[in-house]
């Protein structure tokens, strides 16, 4: 917007155009203020210039013309504000003094039948709503008519360069968003993402909001890192910004890694466990089976020399246990029986073998309380020949 500080003049030329306007019939009115019919609502850049046009002609005439020596024309601009159009002075020439804001200016200078207003230096406050009057008058001061019209002014914002963000944290596996945010556009920006080369790529919906700037990258992986650019833009202009990606193998993955690892580490270690436990059952087992070479024979029984127990054959000669030639110790019990039967307690017959004095051996008759040989064969006895001892001890 484009104001003058208020001052006695201003409020008298106020005054002057509402009386003006009312006073002036269209029955009186001689002239007509001209806009462009394309050029109603004019659209301008932030901190360019725009050139509003306006010119007055008079009655009756076909072709714009230049004005005629009696004409002095009053010319002032006026900014409408607010809701309520408020005016607000922009510009203002009487009686050949041009008055105004320095950004605002009168394109052609006066006497001129052009009153097209110069604005410079926009900004997006002057968008609005502007009223361009026209009051002539003769060099006698008759007023020969007046005119105004109005048209709209719309200061557009390119966008202002955004910030970019990065949401989440960059390891390997998760999800992360960029973000993009320009602090002034008019119209709203537009925002669009791309990756840098090497790897370039042009990302679209639904990964980009291109309203909201944003950009969604699920399932990081390292091949995704790099620079990404995001890019504001509207119908008048643009700015960007970037941000760099750096996907690492993060504690997440360490842990998965880690979980592997040890996993693997135990399953070795058991199986080395195993391994060790049967081979050392097989070393025990060894030397249970081998045959030791430096085994020390059993000792042999020293048999006296006048036993002739083993014959040349040999077999044992027929003995008889020396149990058997023992006499009972005390009477047996009645209907005792022994619950195992001792070889050494059958009497066996023992074959007849030479004897030195020539006599013939005696058979010897069983013990009291001997088993007979029948009694052991039902009971399942084996019978074992058994050397005897003779009363001086020695075996015969």
């Amino acid at each position: 917007m484009i104001s003058l500080p208020g001052s006695p003049a201003t409020s008298l030329l106020r005054v002057l155009f509402l009386g003006l306007t009312t006073l002036a019939s269209p029955s009186r009115a001689q002239l007509e203020v001209h806009l462009s019919a394309s050029l109603t609502k004019l659209r301008a850049v932030e901190g360019a210039e725009v050139v509003l046009p306006a010119w007055y002609s008079l009655h009756g005439e076909l072709s714009p013309t230049k004005p005629k020596s009696w004409e002095a024309p009053t010319v002032m601009w006026f900014f409408l504000e607010g809701k309520d159009k408020n005016m607000s002075q922009v510009l203002a020439h009487i009686g050949q003094v041009t008055t105004g804001e320095p950004r605002a200016s009168l394109v052609h200078s006066m006497p001129s039948r052009n009153v097209s207003l110069r604005l410079r230096d926009l900004q997006e406050k002057d968008s609005g709503s502007y009223l361009c009057f026209v009051n002539l008058q003769d060099s006698q001061g008759t007023v020969k008519g007046q005119s105004s019209k109005h048209l709209e002014l719309d200061v557009l914002v390119p966008p202002a360069p955004p910030s970019c963000h990065l949401r989440g944290v960059a390891h390997v596996g998760t999800n992360v968003t960029l973000s993009c945010k320009s602090p002034r556009s008019k119209p709203t920006a537009q925002y669009q993402w791309v990756r840098s080369p090497p790897s370039s790529q042009v990302f679209f919906a639904p990964v980009l909001d291109a309203i909201h700037g944003s950009l969604s990258l699920k399932n990081l992986s390292t091949s995704m890192s790099g620079m990404y650019v995001c890019k504001a833009h509207n119908e008048v202009g643009s700015a960007q910004c970037n941000v760099t990606l750096t996907v690492s193998t993060g504690p997440r993955a360490t842990v998965v890694a880690g979980a592997v690892v040890g996993t693997m580490v135990g399953l070795g270690l058991l199986a080395g466990l195993v391994l060790l436990y049967q081979r050392r059952g097989k070393a025990l087992e060894e030397p249970a089976n081998d045959i030791k070479e430096d085994a020390i024979a059993p000792r042999t029984l020293s048999w006296p020399k006048g036993s002739d127990t083993i014959s040349k054959n040999g077999t044992l000669s027929s003995v008889t246990s020396a149990r058997a030639l023992r006499p009972p110790q005390g009477p047996s019990r009645l209907g005792a029986l022994t619950p195992t039967p001792s070889l050494s307690s059958q009497v066996l017959p023992s074959p007849r073998l030479p004897r030195p004095d020539g006599a013939h051996p005696q058979p010897i008759s069983p013990a009291p309380g001997g088993v007979s040989s029948s009694a052991l064969n039902r009971i399942g006895a084996v019978p074992v020949m058994v050397p005897a001892q003779s009363q001086a001890g020695s075996l015969v």
